[in-house]
């Protein structure tokens, strides 16, 4: 991933952690704590887990 890329993604993972719902992110199917978000052109899927205040990236796609 190129550096500008790699900053924005970075800072955008920022975002994403300090309100994992919003920041555009979606829930997938009917889970909501199981959401995609695009994050500076690379899409996201992660679990959100609040008893632990956690979030778990499980998969990332940078084409």
């Amino acid at each position: 991933m190129p550096s500008a890329l790699r900053a924005v993604f970075d800072a955008g993972m920022r975002r994403l952690a300090s309100d994992p719902y919003g920041h555009g992110s979606t829930p997938v199917k009917a889970d909501a704590d199981r959401r995609e978000a695009t994050i500076g052109g690379v899409v996201v899927r992660y679990y959100i887990s609040a008893a632990v205040l956690m979030v778990t990236v499980v998969r990332v796609v940078y084409i």
